[in-house]
């Protein structure tokens, strides 16, 4: 991670936590000429428009009032909802997801896949156990922990 994205995070979190939002992601990326800076907030009944403006105003309000400036040269900020996939960057959101249909991408093929796309059944600080569709049947299958690159909720066709 960054260090301008572990400063904003630093800044961000708080005020997410205040209006009752959880952080879910931050990305801080150069677009053709511009930056952008991408804030992903959610909460338990879902995020709207107005949540997104509130959290923009406070958390802008935030960065402008720091002292040096995080992010010294101009930039958008954008806040928004992470959407149906929802990333799962924390233990907190992967055990929650547990039950959920859920994506892997993974660092090292597994019998052969560096995806796997399954309903979440269990995890803990070593695998993750997905069960996983396989044609007609549904199959187990279990994945080290430091093989997942990245995770996210999926969505079920």
């Amino acid at each position: 991670m960054s260090s301008t994205v572990d400063k904003v995070k630093s800044i961000a979190d708080p005020v997410a936590q205040e209006n009752g939002f959880e952080l879910v992601d931050i990305e801080y990326v150069k677009e053709g000429k511009n930056w952008f800076l991408r804030l992903f907030i959610d909460k338990a009944t879902g995020i709207d428009l107005d949540d997104c403006a509130l959290f923009s105003e406070k958390v802008s309000e935030k960065l402008d009032s720091e002292t040096p400036d995080p992010i010294p040269h101009a930039y958008y900020l954008e806040v928004s909802s992470p959407g149906a996939e929802k990333p799962l960057k924390t233990e907190e959101a992967l055990t929650s997801a547990i039950g959920d249909y859920v994506h892997f991408s993974l660092y090292e093929p597994l019998a052969g896949e560096k995806v796997y796309e399954g309903t979440l059944k269990d995890v803990n600080s070593n695998e993750a156990v997905l069960d996983v569709k396989d044609k007609t049947r549904i199959k187990t299958v279990i994945i080290p922990r430091k093989n997942i690159a990245k995770a996210r909720l999926a969505i079920k066709f």
